[in-house]
């Protein structure tokens, strides 16, 4: 991975990582504005496309915006459904479930073959 990608990666986490902390203290600013609406369709499609690691970039990509932008959907349709309508809930809760698949992903990693070779050395 090269070393800008790996900074934009770095920044693009930062500035969401502010947004859910501005929405989740009630922060009055300008900057909510832009960060917490990055912070919810960033958040879960970024850790749902790490899942897919193994898949074709651009793949990943779309299925990760499509699948944060269903996250986004249907957690809106849950409260107004239950009449819990609640911006930091939400936020509070896009937090949870994308920690919840970056933990899945650092769980689920994949087993490598000890050969005969390697095990006798």
């Amino acid at each position: 991975m090269g070393t800008s990608r790996t900074i934009l990666i770095g920044v693009t986490g930062a500035l969401c990582l502010a947004g859910a902390v501005l929405a989740l203290a009630d922060v009055q600013t300008p900057a909510r504005l832009i960060l917490t609406p990055m912070f919810l369709l960033v958040a879960p499609g970024a850790a749902i496309a790490g899942l897919l690691r193994d898949r074709d970039p651009l793949s990943a990509l779309t299925v990760g915006l499509a699948a944060s932008l269903a996250v986004n959907v249907l957690l809106a349709e849950a409260m107004l459904l239950l009449d819990a309508w609640s911006p930091r809930a939400g936020v509070a809760t896009v937090a949870v479930v994308s920690a919840f698949l970056v933990i899945l992903r650092q769980l689920h990693r994949p087993r490598t073959r000890v050969t005969p070779a390697q095990h006798s050395g």
